[in-house]
């Protein structure tokens, strides 16, 4: 005979996110381009087990997102290039733009059902490696836009204008180079072939507004999605680990705490639309609602995509990435969700900067297909340094 779990079970099992870490964000074809996905998954594994001085053996499995990896288990791979051995598995998600997300969510479901009390988790992306084309998102029959023109179809029917984006794609950018240039992402990042810097962010005004308002319109003739006001293509990698509240006490760890998490559908007409209805059912599961986060990381693909998305959620724009997204850092696909919880993890942990009036944290994303997942985290900081007693 089974015994129900009881509340205080419950909530010692509630998944934490203990550590982040990502690698910079190459644009294809430069600084990482030479790097394989395993070695760049890798590499935030190792780092955030270092972190938290864990052994390779505390590690129950390894989630990783992938979209365009070209085959095989790349999570399987990645755990055994990162020195974890032979006996930790290793699955690959595969929600497209979503799935580094999705992985960090599953991570966080089998630590609350207590199939694991430790999970690396998170997502990798090696465009420059990827295989040429593209996959079709849906079966014939249904709709299967570019990600561009499905960011047209947004910004046209909730009325984004071509000002609008280009304004908030010049703050992305410039968000992002001062806070490189602040050292802000120094705590995230870790060296991976010999790389320590994102390639995107352009400092020195090169991408305000007047410069944005010189580039064509890149999918739809006469449309306002340009190359400038999307976000770029990218190679990269995020990892973060997740245990229960129970263990994260015990070593007296600060952390993110999971509280709820939304996988939802919509049109594949309107793909990038994906964020609205899950990042509603996460914030309605959580218990809050938008004026109750006070960061939001709302995956930046378009900025017309991005701004309906707010718009409907009732989020102001400026709210959103606050040291900017995916226009000013990149959009490294299937690793971008858990870049996400990483820049979320930085701000809220690691810099300790919660609006006591709005503690909590939204990550959220889209996907080719017409799909979005959304988590919702609190910030856990009554414990600031580990415990030296208490190793693993």
């Amino acid at each position: 005979m089974t015994t129900a779990p009881t509340a205080a079970t419950l909530s010692n099992r509630a998944p934490v996110v203990v550590a982040a870490r990502r690698t910079a964000i190459g644009t294809a074809g430069r600084s990482l381009a030479h790097v394989h996905p395993d070695e760049l998954a890798a590499s935030v594994l190792r780092a955030c087990l270092d972190d938290l001085a864990w052994p390779p053996d505390a590690v129950d499995d390894v989630v990783l997102g992938n979209a365009r990896g070209g085959g095989g288990s790349l999570a399987r791979r990645a755990a055994l290039a990162a020195g974890l051995g032979p006996s930790v598995p290793g699955v690959t998600v595969d929600r497209q733009c979503a799935a580094g997300l999705a992985a960090i969510t599953l991570g966080a479901a089998l630590v609350q059902a207590g199939q694991a009390d430790v999970v690396l988790a998170g997502g990798v992306e090696s465009a420059s490696q990827a295989p040429p084309g593209r996959a079709p998102f849906t079966p014939p029959g249904h709709p299967d836009p570019d990600m561009g023109v499905s960011a047209e179809t947004l910004a046209a029917a909730h009325g984004i204008g071509r000002a609008r984006q280009d304004r908030y794609a010049a703050r992305s950018h410039a968000r992002a180079a001062a806070a490189a240039a602040a050292g802000v992402f120094a705590g995230e990042l870790v060296s991976v072939g010999g790389v320590t810097t994102d390639d995107r962010p352009r400092a020195g005004g090169r991408r305000t507004e007047a410069t944005l308002a010189r580039f064509p319109a890149a999918f739809v003739a006469g449309g306002t999605v340009t190359a400038g006001n999307s976000c770029g293509v990218n190679d990269g990698a995020a990892g973060v680990v997740v245990t229960d509240d129970a263990t994260r006490r015990a070593r007296r760890w600060p952390g993110l705490r999971v509280l709820a998490t939304a996988t939802a559908g919509v049109d594949p007409a309107r793909c990038g639309f994906g964020i609205v209805p899950a990042a509603r059912q996460a914030l309605e599961r959580a218990g809050a609602d938008a004026g109750d986060v006070g960061v939001v990381e709302c995956n930046e693909a378009f900025a017309g995509q991005v701004l309906a998305c707010l718009d409907a959620l009732g989020i102001e724009e400026e709210r959103c990435c606050p040291d900017g997204g995916a226009i000013g850092l990149g959009h490294p696909w299937g690793a971008s969700g858990a870049v996400l919880v990483v820049r979320l993890f930085t701000r809220l942990v690691r810099q300790r900067r919660v609006d006591p009036a709005r503690p909590l944290g939204l990550a959220a994303i889209a996907a080719g297909g017409g799909q979005g997942v959304a988590v919702v985290l609190e910030p856990v900081l009554e414990h600031l340094e580990p415990s030296a007693s208490a190793a693993p």
